[in-house]
């Protein structure tokens, strides 16, 4: 940019038929992550269930698992557990967003990410 300054966006879209070929629905997204920071792109199995995991190491925090989960595609930087973008079995696809707030953070106890929710909700 002229000033110096780096844009902050991330913009998430979806184009829905009949403005697709063959009934298609496309998803997409770009984000504001660091120019140098690594995304992987990921395959996720079902078989992480209760039989063999009962909690799931999420970036700061475990949390209990679930009986059931679904196999997705990630998109995500490697430093962690959490995702930018992605999709399940099921077609339900999910791009994180940055949310600006001049709300303090006033608590710096452990928790869940947003990319952490953002992978949560396709297992």
């Amino acid at each position: 940019m002229a000033n110096g300054n780096l844009p902050y966006s991330c913009d998430t879209f979806v184009v829905l038929p009949p403005l697709t070929d063959s009934n298609f629905h496309i998803f997409g997204k770009n984000s504001d992550r660091p120019a140098n920071e690594v995304q992987e792109i990921i395959f996720v199995s079902n078989e992480h269930t209760n039989d063999n995991k009962n909690f799931v190491q999420c970036t700061h925090i475990q949390i209990p698992q679930v009986s059931t989960t679904y196999r997705c595609i990630l998109s995500k930087p490697a430093w962690c557990w959490g995702a930018e973008m992605g999709a399940n079995e099921h077609g339900i696809c999910i791009g994180n967003e940055a949310v600006f707030s001049k709300v303090p953070y006033e608590t710096r106890k452990p928790s869940l990410t947003g990319l952490d929710i953002v992978r949560l909700v396709f297992l």
